[in-house]
């Protein structure tokens, strides 16, 4: 008898909590244009953001998007010449475990100087150049050898260094990836670039385009 009571007790007592929630969400409804504030306070909220740490990775940046050329007196007089500096060029590595057995390395490669006018373009191995170094090392990281136009003469004609930036050409070489970021987790480098055309170049502006990768392999 006891057990049957507590079954036909539970329903209503279920019903009794549903009708008591139902009428305190009425109350809430209906009775909230009666609230009367009576007192408040205010807290701050504050945040410290840290310095995102690095992606670790081997990456390249450049300094600018352009680069503009002036023109130099040239002293042999049976050409024109013109120099400007490439925008430093930056190779970080923040890579927590660099690889073994590999090196990494910068190349630069330039395209036709289009004239804004319809000129005859000036072909990429008219643009030679002279890297260098920005950061200071003990020889983890060496610039690139001095390219020459074909202007200019070769300084060694069974090897041919007067061809220009119209193949990849080295920029800056790391022998050891690893030696080179435990020096210095940055190397930066650029180039003097020198622009040499034929006395009778056609007037006006012409620009070209300075391809610049990194890469990384394996000994």
């Amino acid at each position: 008898m006891e057990k049957t009571m507590i079954q036909r007790n539970r329903p209503l007592t279920v019903r009794a909590a549903a009708g008591l929630l139902g009428s305190l969400a009425l109350v809430g409804v209906g009775g909230s244009a009666l609230a009367e504030e009576v007192g408040n306070d205010q807290v701050d909220v504050g945040v410290t953001i840290q310095e995102r740490a690095g992606t670790g990775a081997l990456s390249l940046s450049v300094a600018a998007d352009s680069t503009t050329l002036s023109e130099v007196e040239d002293a042999s007089g049976d050409h024109r010449e013109f120099t400007g500096v490439l925008p430093d060029v930056t190779v970080t590595d923040d890579r927590s475990d660099v690889p073994e057995g590999v090196y990494w390395y910068v190349t630069g490669q330039a395209g036709d100087f289009v004239g804004s006018e319809g000129q005859d373009p000036i072909t990429p191995d008219h643009l030679g150049w002279t890297p260098a170094l920005v950061t200071d090392g003990n020889g983890e990281v060496a610039p690139g050898e001095e390219v020459l136009t074909s202007v200019d003469e070769a300084s060694d004609p069974s090897y041919p260094d007067n061809v220009g930036l119209q193949g990849e050409e080295l920029l800056q070489l790391a022998l050891d990836s690893a030696e080179a970021s435990a020096a210095n987790g940055e190397w930066t480098a650029n180039a003097e670039l020198t622009l040499k055309t034929p006395l009778d170049v056609e007037p006006g502006s012409y620009s070209s385009t300075v391809t610049l990768s990194l890469f990384e392999e394996t000994y």
